[in-house]
């Protein structure tokens, strides 16, 4: 372990995987450690039993649950928008070769206490329920106006300079009302809150654009894929990838101490009394407790069931999004589907995540507005964890830090934090316009 690399990257989550990855393709000398004896960290995926274990101490899982080994419930549930940045960047890196995706079967959002299919182009909003007969003209036409903007075509952009107005003008200008800017805002464009509504327009149509044209990659009822057998394929192949390019992975390494110069500077790694030198630390926010800030709490119940989720079309795999507004909260919850058809529970069986960012210090009182929306469950689990975010200078100490992962069911906000922080540790732009159609024939399959 006396060698010295050029970064050591601790922690196997999935934002870490993903930049070990990249900096390994890069031509770095990476090491990458984990105090655990399993990939993923917080992101891990679990069988029956050690989900029981975590959750229920002693208590053995119900046989009616079926064999332990065919679950793999991940634990930060994440779908993956089809041409958004993280599907990029397996591209980029080419590890889709050790992954096999399927598309997810629905996408959808709360409205007025029901579910409805989330409409994103144009031919939809004429068919959605969601809106009555002259808003659906109204939409059609703001969709219109989205899917033939282009940023380098000035005709395209109506008179309007998105970098100048903002996503309420803009909104304005086609009249639409408020249900359906909240479901086009966080079931389309994927806020987390409305504080976009006040910034430039640009990123807000932008997002759009993604959604629909993922949506129409495949040509399924979302824009969204995920692995088959889960996200815990994912550590383990960006590993492998790390592998090809010379990095090191370790796990089990106890301790996982980070060692600094006089003058406050990362310089190396101790684990059982050996010392890998380095120029730059890579963790998550575990490693480096005292660099870090808890920025709030996300409250999740796991649950298993026997069907889908209730009026979304028997999806066996989906999403569905519940406004902050519709709910009188502050932020949106999150429903997260999955089944046997993704090869993460056995034949017949379901899993559901409802998350949220924590008002409250009780989960099963928070999250009843979606948990009432699964119909019966087999069995539930409910759990509150910190998100953490670096305070540290990582010009001053060669430290970078990633956030926690949020209450969000899709990969968009990670992604972001792992193409920020590729900058600052490389000093260069990640350059992700690929051919996205190299990850679309396993997608298919």
């Amino acid at each position: 372990m006396d060698e010295e690399y050029d970064v050591i990257v601790l922690g196997t989550g999935l934002k870490e995987c993903i930049l070990s990855g990249l900096l390994s393709v890069d031509g770095l000398k990476v090491l990458h450690m984990d105090r655990n004896d399993y990939y993923g960290g917080a992101s891990t995926s679990l069988n029956l039993t050690q989900l029981f274990k975590r959750y229920r101490g002693d208590d053995k899982p119900p046989e009616s649950l079926g064999s332990s080994r065919e679950y793999n419930v991940d634990m930060i549930p994440k779908f993956m928008m089809a041409n958004g940045a993280l599907v990029r960047v397996l591209i980029h890196t080419d590890v889709t070769k050790y992954l096999n995706f399927k598309a997810v079967d629905g996408s959808f959002v709360y409205n007025k206490g029901k579910i409805y299919k989330v409409p994103a182009t144009d031919v939809e909003a004429l068919k959605s329920p969601l809106m009555g007969l002259f808003e659906k003209r109204r939409a059609r036409k703001f969709f219109i106006y989205v899917q033939d903007y282009e940023a380098n075509d000035p005709k395209s952009h109506e008179g309007l300079d998105l970098n100048q107005v903002t996503a309420r003008q803009l909104i304005s200008k086609y009249g639409l009302e408020d249900d359906t800017v909240d479901f086009i805002g966080h079931a389309l464009a994927l806020h987390l809150d409305d504080n976009y509504l006040d910034k430039p327009a640009k990123d807000f149509v932008d997002r759009v654009k993604v959604y629909a044209e993922s949506l129409a990659r495949f040509q399924g009822g979302s824009p969204y894929i995920y692995p088959l057998y889960g996200l815990g394929e994912l550590p383990q192949a960006f590993a492998r990838l790390s592998a090809v390019y010379g990095g090191t992975y370790m796990l089990n390494k106890p301790e996982c101490k980070v060692e600094f110069d006089s003058a406050g500077k990362a310089i190396g790694v101790t684990s059982e009394g050996e010392t890998a030198k380095c120029k730059k630390v890579v963790c998550d926010p575990s490693y480096l407790s005292d660099k870090v800030q808890n920025v709030g709490k996300v409250a999740r119940a796991i649950c298993i069931m026997s069907h889908p989720i209730p009026d979304t079309n028997d999806s066996h795999s989906a999403q569905v999004i519940l406004p902050q507004k519709q709910l009188g909260r502050k932020s949106d919850m999150y429903l997260f589907c999955c089944s046997y058809a993704h090869n993460v529970a056995p034949k017949g069986k379901y899993i559901a995540f409802v998350t949220t960012e924590a008002e409250t210090d009780q989960p099963q009182v928070e999250l009843k507005p979606g948990i009432d929306l699964l119909g019966p469950v087999d069995e539930i689990f409910y759990d509150i964890y910190d998100r953490y975010e670096p305070t540290n200078d990582h010009a001053t100490d060669g430290c970078f830090i990633s956030t926690s992962y949020d209450a969000t069911t899709h990969f968009e906000t990670t992604v972001k934090d792992v193409v920020e922080m590729y900058s600052k540790i490389t000093g260069k732009v990640l350059d992700l316009s690929v051919d996205l159609s190299a990850a679309s024939a396993t997608a298919e399959e």
